[in-house]
């Protein structure tokens, strides 16, 4: 029996060079209205921005501590987060008029794929409630985020999406209070002695990418 690809109706789209955020951001704008007219495929974008704090719908001026970097107002939900070199960033613009129209659903739905996909790497994380993001134990043994999670729905289709922290400079967290969440740490996966070869965290997303669109398919056949 022949395997069908979850992703072949889905652009997978892999930058190795850094992006600047604010084409990056004009590109998922015009790309969110190409799909919800049906011009488009839906696309899975993973990439790097030069550092650069961006401002969530709900970011508060008080939490901005040291603009040393570009900052952008973004129409994703949340607060302030970092974006920078070794950091792993996900675009998940997907239509779901055909996934399920549950934003809920769609956002526990990413959480749980970089939770599995740090799992195969021999990390622990989890969601926390009333935190947004992705958390384990940093190298103190304390709680610390290593992934964030931000995402707009436009026409149902979703923007924005996931960042995750490879080996990325975790002093440029410091000009921000992360998600607005000062009583925690960030982390990554080298400070956690994990050190990746290059594309193997794209790889490992890729190959867990049919669990997260079946957990969006269970939704979409929902009556």
């Amino acid at each position: 029996m022949q395997m069908t690809d979850p992703l072949e109706e889905i652009e997978w789209r892999l930058d190795a060079g850094q992006v600047p955020y604010r084409a990056a951001l004009a590109e998922q704008d015009a790309r969110n209205a190409a799909i919800a007219a049906g011009d488009a495929r839906e696309l899975v974008w993973l990439l790097e921005h030069p550092p650069v704090y961006t401002a969530g719908t709900s970011a508060a001026a008080g939490d901005l501590l040291d603009p040393r970097f570009d900052v952008v107002e973004t129409g994703r939900g949340g607060k302030y987060t970092y974006h920078g070199p070794g950091q792993r960033i996900g675009y998940v613009l997907l239509d779901l008029n055909k996934r399920g129209k549950d934003v809920r659903c769609f956002v526990h739905s990413l959480e749980g794929w970089v939770i599995a996909t740090l799992a195969d790497f021999g990390i622990e994380s989890w969601r926390a409630e009333g935190r947004v993001g992705i958390w384990t134990r940093g190298a103190d043994g304390q709680e610390a985020k290593i992934g964030a999670i931000g995402v707009r729905v436009r026409r149902w289709v979703t923007m924005h999406g996931f960042a995750v922290n490879i080996e990325p400079d975790l002093t440029h967290f410091s000009g921000i209070v992360p998600c607005g969440i000062a009583e925690f740490g960030v982390t990554s996966l080298k400070e956690l002695g994990v050190e990746l070869a290059p594309g193997a965290f794209d790889e490992a997303l890729r190959a867990r990418a049919g669990d997260f669109l079946a957990a969006l398919e269970k939704v979409a056949a929902l009556p």
